[in-house]
Parts: structure tokens; C-alpha cells; sequence
């Protein structure tokens, strides 16, 4: 078992306090801080403090059986199949969507054996991988997900009273749901000259604040002074508006045009770079590529809860095979005992714990994480006073693991 060391993603959504308040840092930082890696991505690996600052990435390559486990290394091609973050966003994220297991594999070798360099910008598949994601609530977190019932948007969009918005969303009246949102947002994508008609609706979402759709309303205003024309502004129109509390979260399976509007979060995810963007962004955009993984469904995403597996440990249920992510409360003065289930990064968000693993212990508090080898003893953590507290209180730890039927067969 080791610390951790992070790397920081420093993006222009990002904020200036919360992964430094986290940790204890001074605040506001000098520059936005999106996201806190942590786990062996190769843009940004963790290092295992006291292990001569190996990477974690390294230490799996040299040693991936005992690091990963037999049953992960092979299921997983040798790679440490999630990535754990803290993510902080100030500001809204890029409207997009991920592909499956099969499509990223076929677009990653279709743009290889097309001399697409792979860190080239206008890039869509960085990784024969999928990037199925849950995202975890710190605090109160927006998010736009999935598209809308068609009833529910017909009327939005009535609300509006925009004729080009209108004209836009015919589809919506005439064609049946999976079809008329698909074309829909190519038609929006699309368009020569979107600039009137997003600033038509700009401009009527700014007319009311109240009423219904006013949550809605003002979303519109703020992407739309964010992104000044950007067709991808009336486009998250069509998505549930999803608020989140501490504790809940969102599961964004293969295709599920999302993003991310503002809050603080825990966030697991498939390790891949695989990023199909259909607007809000200054990068690249491929709205043909968007349109043929785009998953069509229509209406309510579900808020996940956790599920209570032992007296202190919960698990949030998906059917993500890279990743489970479990959330461990404890009292002051109460323990906690696990037997790894292949490869962990156990992350603490509040309080100060000790991870007692044979003779070595490991410290964390807020901010900090360590990982777990699937060659590990079981290990045990204990709430305990700290640098940070001259009292013993209570602590939340996140433990990320490898999906539970992975395990199943371990």
C-alpha cells in the first residue's frame, strides 16, 4: 500500500478553491484547478510516495500481476482499467458523448491506419477504450444529461415562443423520439449561421425568470454568455436538467449526450481519452462522428443512491465492468476492515484516517489517497486525530475498485 502523489488538471472551467480547500491549501489558487487525477493515465500518473517516486503506471508495467491481479491483468490488457478524480467545476464543461467498447476500438484503428497522430487536436479516439463515467456529488452539482421526454421539450420550446427554434424542432412533432432528437441536433450543429437563432432564444430564456422552466431558463442565459452562438447552447435545451445532492450521482453509459454544469464531485471512469464533443468547447468538434454514437433514448436519467453492503461501506450499482466506486462513512473512533478486491485507490474527502495494512500504516486526510496492490493483505482504517484536527472525528473515504463481476471470478 502507498500515498499518493496527484496531478493537477488546471482547466479554464475549473476553480480556484475547492481541490485546494480540499487539501488544506492557501485559496484562491494563481490558476483554475479542474480535476485531481489519481490513478496510472498516462497524462497524468500518480506517483507512490516512499516507492523511490515511481509512477504508478510504472509499477504496474514492472510488476502487473501483483499490482492488478491475474483476473484484472487479463481482462484489462495489463492496464489499470479506471481513473478517480476530484472534479471542480466553476464553470460548464464541453457538451459531449463517449463511445462504447467497439466503436472506440474501430475509430482509434481507423484513425491510426489513417496517419492521424494521437495527439493531434482534431483527433476523436485517443485509445482503443471505452469511457463509461459515474459522477458523485460532494455538494449541490448541475448537470445536463440524457435527452428529455419529447412531451416535456415540445413544451420548452412552446414556453420559448422562438419561430426559428421552432421551425428547428419540427422533428420533435413529426417524427418518432429517437429520430427526431437525432436530427434535431445534426440540423442545430449543422447550420451555416446558428448566431440568430441562438441569440433569438438567449433572448427570450432572459425575458422570465420565474415560472416554469426557470431553472432551465437560466441555464440558457448563462451558456449562451458563456458561448456566444454556439449552436450547442439550444442543443442542451433538449437534455434533462439534473441537480444533484451530497451522496447522489450519475451513471453516463455509451453515448449519453452529457455535461457537466457546475458543483464539486467525485468522478470514476473508464481510463480513456475518448471525448466526442458537439459544442460548448473551444476544441474540436465532429458532429457526424457525435451523431453515429449518440445514444437516441428519451426521458428521466435516473439519481443513484448508494446500496448498503456492510455496516459502514455502500456501493453505487452500474453496470460499468472497468470500474465499482464505494463510499465508506465512519464515526468517530469506529474502523473499517477490507479485503482488496484486485486493485484500489481508496480516496478520503473528510476527516483523517489511518489505512493500517500488516506493519505499515498510510495517513489521509481531505484531499489525499492511496493505492491498494491486489497482492495486499486486507487492510483496516481507523479514524484518528490529525494535523489537520486535534480531535478524533469522523471521516468519508471513496473506495474505487474493479467492477464487481471482474471480481466475481477472481
Amino acid at each position: 500500500m502507498w500515498r499518493l502523489r496527484n496531478t493537477i488538471q488546471r482547466y479554464a472551467w475549473g476553480s480556484r478553491d475547492a481541490i485546494a480547500g480540499l487539501q488544506g491549501r492557501p485559496v484562491p489558487t494563481e490558476q483554475p484547478e479542474a480535476e485531481l487525477w489519481m490513478g496510472a493515465h498516462a497524462r497524468g500518473p500518480s506517483t507512490l510516495v516512499g516507492d523511490g517516486d515511481r509512477s504508478l503506471r510504472d509499477a504496474i508495467e514492472a510488476e502487473p500481476e501483483a499490482m492488478l491481479g491475474a483476473i484484472c491483468r487479463e481482462r484489462f490488457e495489463g492496464r489499470l482499467p479506471f481513473l478517480l478524480k476530484v472534479l471542480a467545476a466553476a464553470e460548464p464543461l464541453s457538451l459531449q458523448a463517449h463511445p462504447d467498447q467497439a466503436r472506440a476500438r474501430e475509430g482509434f484503428e481507423r484513425e491510426d491506419a489513417a496517419g492521424v497522430e494521437r495527439d493531434a487536436p482534431h483527433r476523436n479516439y485517443r485509445d482503443p477504450y471505452a469511457k463509461p463515467e459515474l459522477v458523485c456529488a460532494l455538494g449541490p452539482f448541475a448537470a445536463l444529461c440524457g435527452f428529455r421526454s419529447i412531451e416535456d421539450t415540445r413544451a420548452l420550446v412552446e414556453a420559448l415562443a422562438v419561430p426559428a427554434l421552432r421551425a428547428c424542432a419540427e422533428p420533435l412533432w413529426s417524427m418518432p423520439p429517437g429520430p427526431a432528437v437525432a436530427t434535431v441536433v445534426g440540423d442545430l450543429l449543422t447550420q451555416p449561421q446558428p448566431g440568430p437563432v441562438v441569440d433569438a432564444v438567449v433572448e427570450a430564456a432572459a425575458r422570465r425568470s420565474d415560472g416554469p422552466w426557470a431553472r432551465e431558463r437560466a441555464w440558457v442565459v448563462r451558456l449562451g454568455e458563456r458561448y456566444p452562438g454556439d449552436p450547442g447552447v439550444v442543443v442542451a435545451m433538449l437534455l434533462n436538467l439534473v441537480e444533484l445532492r451530497a451522496g447522489e450521482a450519475l451513471f453516463l453509459s455509451a453515448g449519453r449526450l452529457h455535461c457537466y454544469l457546475e458543483g464539486n464531485a467525485v468522478e470514476i471512469m473508464g481510463s480513456s481519452d475518448n471525448v466526442l464533443r458537439g459544442g460548448l468547447t473551444p476544441k474540436h468538434v465532429d458532429v457526424p462522428e457525435l451523431l453515429d454514437v449518440l445514444d437516441r433514448h428519451v426521458g428521466s436519467v435516473p439519481v443513484l443512491r448508494p446500496r448498503a453492503i456492510s455496516e459502514h461501506e455502500a456501493i453505487y450499482d452500474t453496470p460499468a465492468t472497468a470500474f465499482t466506486l464505494g463510499r465508506i462513512e465512519l464515526r468517530a473512533a469506529e474502523h473499517w476492515s477490507a479485503v482488496p478486491r484486485g486493485p484500489e485507490i481508496v480516496l478520503c474527502t473528510a476527516g483523517e484516517v489511518r489505512l493500517d495494512h500488516g506493519a505499515r500504516s498510510v495517513s489521509l486526510g481531505p484531499g489525499d489517497s492511496a493505492f491498494v496492490p491486489a497482492s495486499s493483505l486486507p487492510y483496516v482504517a481507523r479514524t484518528e486525530p490529525g494535523v489537520r484536527s486535534e480531535a478524533t472525528l469522523g471521516a468519508t473515504l471513496f473506495r474505487a475498485t474493479v467492477g464487481r463481476d471482474v471480481v466475481a471470478r477472481s
